[in-house]
């Protein structure tokens, strides 16, 4: 029997309005279902009921960037699943065929009231792979996805460089080159089998990389850049309006250096993983201070914490060091909210509290961007997957 949930008396933030309100849940079959200042338990009949009285209900955490699930905890080499180096364009990859939903870093997300992320591979190549939208609670992949290919990975700067200089990239040209070869290529074949139609005769030998990169020529997938200096960030946009394709800007840690610019452009950003060491020259700007440089410049922001670099629990945690350096704490909300959500391409279902949407809540006792707040109860699809009990 589907689950049937009154969430009674919470403090209402519902990332749409910047006002908090008091109101009651009603959940079935897993969606939000009404929401209304008072709802009455013997109105529905068979229902649990949570009282959520003296605390603060939020949507459930959403990650627009990140490797949960690709990279074991507590392993090494035999749980690295997220990036393949045996060459530079893997785009036929998908992240759903990496996912371990039995590894301990999904759960202890779920329990920092991120119950969304979007997976997918690494940047070491230029083309990647695609990203998968999931749910973080769950013991098959199959049952927790949500959005199976939800973008195409593309990187530039260092790390294609780095991880390739003594085979076939030296250079920021040549990884712009490579991803150009590889959409006119797309471009054509796709031109070869429309022209062909049903004649199998004529259609042009299957190519696997070449297939799973129509969707992005199409513009129904869009490219998920990893750029962090603004030289890559501007290349990024070029290549996308030489060839008519979407995308999404993560990373984006120059993003304060152009920021007027990008709000111009019109393209999500997601600004991370900032709690971490300038390891590389292209990190040498990291701030806290970014993601409400770009706010206040007109950017849909999303904060991310690219898991496993910040564990996946602390994503409210950096969305709160953001605040600190100077985010309007309601865009900080956002950010980790719906617009991560716009960002994956979920937001019809998750991002917030609205009426449709998925039951996936966070409940605490006071805001979660607060180091010390207490999550009291995280819930998935209606259903209460963590609740705080004393020890």
């Amino acid at each position: 029997m589907e689950q049937r949930l009154l969430i009674k008396h919470g403090t209402i933030h519902d990332a749409i309005h910047e006002e908090a309100y008091t109101a009651d849940i009603f959940v079935e079959h897993g969606k939000i279902a009404r929401i209304e200042p008072k709802l009455e338990e013997k109105e529905f009949g068979k229902v649990q009921v949570l009282d959520a009285s003296g605390l603060e209900v939020y949507p459930g955490f959403v990650e627009a960037h990140c490797h949960l699930g690709l990279d074991g905890y507590a392993i090494g080499f035999e749980g690295a699943d997220y990036n393949e180096m045996s060459e530079s364009l893997t785009p036929e990859l998908s992240a759903v065929d990496g996912l371990n939903p039995q590894d301990e870093s999904i759960r202890l997300a779920m329990e920092g009231g991120v119950t969304c992320v979007a997976a997918g591979p690494g940047s070491s190549n230029v083309l990647g792979g695609t990203f998968a939208v999931y749910k973080t609670v769950g013991k098959r992949i199959d049952d927790m996805v949500i959005k199976e290919k939800a973008a195409m990975k593309c990187a530039f700067g260092e790390n294609p460089k780095l991880c390739y200089k003594d085979k076939e990239i030296y250079s920021r040209m040549t990884v712009a080159s490579k991803l150009r070869i590889m959409l006119q290529r797309t471009k054509e074949y796709l031109a070869r089998k429309e022209a062909a139609g049903d004649d199998i005769s004529k259609q042009p030998p299957y190519d696997p990389k070449l297939e799973a990169l129509i969707p992005v020529i199409q513009k129904k997938l869009p490219l998920k850049a990893h750029v962090h200096q603004a030289n890559d960030i501007y290349t990024a946009i070029r290549i996308a309006r030489e060839f008519g394709t979407g995308l999404a800007l993560d990373h984006c840690t120059d993003g304060s250096l152009i920021a007027e610019d990008l709000a111009k452009e019109g393209y999500p950003v997601a600004v991370g993983p900032t709690l971490t060491h300038a390891s590389k020259f292209e990190l040498k700007n990291k701030s806290f201070e970014t993601p409400g440089d770009l706010a206040r410049a007109g950017c849909q922001v999303s904060i991310i914490t690219d898991s496993p670099v910040i564990p996946q629990q602390y994503l409210a945690l950096c969305a709160g060091l953001a605040v600190k350096s100077g985010m309007d704490e309601f865009d900080a909300l956002k950010a980790i909210t719906i617009n991560a959500a716009k960002h994956i391409g979920v937001s019809e279902r998750v991002g917030s509290l609205e009426i449709g949407k998925d039951g996936d809540f966070v409940i605490a006792e006071g805001n979660p961007m607060i180091s010390d707040t207490r999550i009291c109860y995280v819930l998935i699809d209606g259903r209460i997957t963590y609740s705080f009990k004393e020890s």
